[in-house]
């Protein structure tokens, strides 16, 4: 995993802009940005009107109408939390699309499209940014930051990284690991 892009493309989705059909059930894309062999993640702010209030994740989020595909979902989203323009960077493809288990059986689709990064590239926090930060892949799939998490609401114990006190679980933990088996 020296270049983290040699063979990933292979493995990976036809990077189309897919448009959402009109069937009512919301959508949303992420940005898995890598530069090198680290991948650019954040922690939300706290907020109350955020399920994912606080979490760590990818920069992401709910598609608009405004949006004319979900790429460009994710492009947006990128710009608008952590300030950085994807307009230009490489695509590489996506992953299939994931639900996550919170939004419950009619709840949200989300498409996670991956992108390479220069090594310059930093990423700046906003209002719905409360940090960001670069993880290492290779310490990662290592097992150097597994954990666990208990959630705090339902007491269930779910696997987790703990990359200097950041946790990373859920919907991110499941798209990190998906992208690191496709990578060679």
């Amino acid at each position: 995993m020296l270049n983290a892009t040699i063979g990933l493309v292979e493995r990976l989705e036809a990077p189309t802009g897919l448009v959402p059909p009109a069937d009512g059930r919301k959508r949303a894309a992420v940005a898995v940005v890598l530069r090198g062999t680290e991948l650019l993640l954040m922690k939300r702010t706290e907020r109350s009107d955020d399920p994912w209030s606080g979490h760590v994740s990818l920069p992401g989020g709910r598609h608009e109408p405004d949006d004319a595909h979900l790429l460009a979902t994710a492009i947006r989203e990128a710009r608008e939390e952590l300030g950085i323009e994807l307009l230009g960077a490489r695509v590489l493809g996506s992953l299939p699309a994931l639900h996550p288990f919170s939004s419950g059986p009619h709840g949200m689709e989300v498409t996670p499209y991956v992108f390479t990064a220069p090594l310059h590239l930093r990423a700046h926090t906003s209002a719905e940014a409360a940090a960001a930060f670069w993880l290492p892949l290779l310490e990662v799939r290592a097992g150097r930051f597994d954990s666990t998490l208990r959630h705090p609401q339902t007491s269930t114990i779910f696997p987790s990284w703990d990359f200097q006190g950041f946790i990373i679980w859920g919907l991110t933990m499941r798209i990190i690991r998906d992208l690191l088996e496709r990578m060679p």
